[in-house]
């Protein structure tokens, strides 16, 4: 039963990174002004496009997952910072908070042993869900 809470974690997290990208795919020019409106340069679109997607699917499959883990906390956490900092807008505070949260839950991610249902627990040569044979 862990190694399928493990897999269905690794989709959750995984989830918003994923449809945010695809999201910013099909509107990249209302996410440019957006961007440039809030003084970040629009020319990391298409690098955050492939780290929200790559690394989400990451997560997914649960290979890399420490590496994408990380990479993906610092992101939310500049996200945060850069976004969503006017606190005198409780939306904005929440998707703050909202950051903080996926953040630390991609830093257990990133520091924890690796899970079951995944390609790191398959290169590990042990059992592909996560117990011992």
């Amino acid at each position: 039963m862990t190694g399928l809470i493990q897999l269905i974690a690794r989709i959750l997290l995984a989830l918003i990174f994923i449809m945010a990208g695809i999201g910013k795919i099909i509107d990249p020019a209302g996410t440019s002004g957006y961007m440039d409106a809030m003084g970040v340069p629009s020319i990391l679109l298409w690098p955050t496009i492939a780290l929200e997607l790559l690394g989400g699917i990451a997560i997914a499959i649960g290979y890399k997952t420490s590496i994408a883990a990380f990479a993906l906390a610092v992101f939310s956490i500049a996200a945060a910072i850069l976004f969503h900092h006017d606190f005198a807008d409780k939306m904005q505070m929440i998707l703050f908070m909202k950051n903080l949260a996926m953040a630390g839950g991609l830093l257990l991610l990133a520091v924890g042993p690796t899970t079951a249902f995944s390609f790191d627990m398959k290169k590990k040569k042990s059992s592909f869900f996560g117990t011992k044979q």
